[in-house]
């Protein structure tokens, strides 16, 4: 794939490596595009310290992916977004994002490689965010090394979870540290010594004969089990989240469920909004809008 940009006023007479890393390009990559077929203006090679100017038109080939070791695989895969740059698939419940020694196959990252060797342009499976195996939900995906960390500053997550109570108030924030617990390499806890951990919650739906609520929950730090962990911390867990004392008799699994992502688009940088509704709420009447 070759990336194309044109030179604007703001960035005459500046050397080639600033104009590109003003759009991006790490040093990394653009180590690895000297390396490879260089960059060219016009047709005709070019230095990466030769000075530009406005209405140059660049062209910056991004070097050859490296082999990926995840087997192709031809399964149900539902793309919501799609441009040269990203991909947002939607991820149902039970599977596993990347492959895992107890999940070697029959993943996300089986069905991505898969697809794009069927398309005829083989490329890794680079997912910006990923989810537990029991969320369900939206994954964003970058198609290029120089979109994956620009997909990556910009991204925001929201999710909808189903909990036990009301929470009080109705709409905040929780703010407990997280970290590991001692006798476990999957279950988390809040602890003074764990990492900072900021989850904003908002009430977006309740059932008063169940005593259950729907919650948008918007990330500000991205811990493992982060929304799971301060739910049951505030004495809401999640319903079918057995891990963390939820109630698993309507569902066997955590209600949790990415819904939206925002994320600016790597070549145009207009913002982009995908949303996805969970199979867990087809019995609430929900009216939310994507918090940033």
């Amino acid at each position: 794939m070759t990336l194309h940009f044109t030179v604007r006023p703001e960035e005459d007479a500046l050397a080639l490596r600033d104009v590109l890393r003003r759009r991006g390009c790490s040093a990394s990559l653009l180590a690895a595009v000297k390396r490879g077929q260089g960059f060219w203006r016009a047709g005709a090679p070019i230095f990466a310290n030769e000075r530009v100017r406005a209405g140059d038109e660049i062209a910056v080939p991004l070097p050859p992916d490296a082999p990926s070791d995840v087997t192709p695989q031809d399964l149900p895969l539902a793309i919501v977004y799609e441009t040269a740059h990203a991909m947002v698939l939607e991820k149902p419940a039970g599977m596993v994002v990347h492959p895992t020694l107890g999940a070697k196959d029959g993943t996300l990252a089986n069905a991505f490689c898969g697809l794009m060797q069927r398309r005829g342009t083989p490329a890794p499976f680079r997912p910006v965010n990923r989810l537990d195996r029991g969320t369900s939900g939206l994954v964003l995906c970058a198609m290029n090394a120089w979109a994956a960390p620009l997909l990556a500053k910009s991204v925001r997550k929201e999710y909808i979870a189903a909990v036990r109570g009301v929470p009080q108030p109705k709409e905040g924030a929780w703010r407990w540290p997280i970290a590991r617990c001692e006798d476990s390499i999957i279950k988390r806890r809040c602890a003074e010594d764990g990492k900072p951990s900021v989850t904003h919650y908002s009430v977006v739906g309740v059932d008063a004969q169940h005593d259950a609520a729907l919650l948008c929950c918007v990330l500000e730090t991205g811990r493992t089990h982060q929304i799971r962990v301060h739910a049951a911390r505030a004495g809401h867990p999640l319903l079918g989240d057995w891990l963390y004392g939820g109630d698993t008799a309507a569902i066997a699994r955590p209600a949790l469920h990415c819904s939206a992502l925002r994320f600016d688009d790597p070549e145009t940088g207009r913002p982009v909004v995908c949303k996805s509704t969970p199979s867990f709420t087809k019995e609430w009447l929900i009216l939310h809008t994507f918090a940033v």
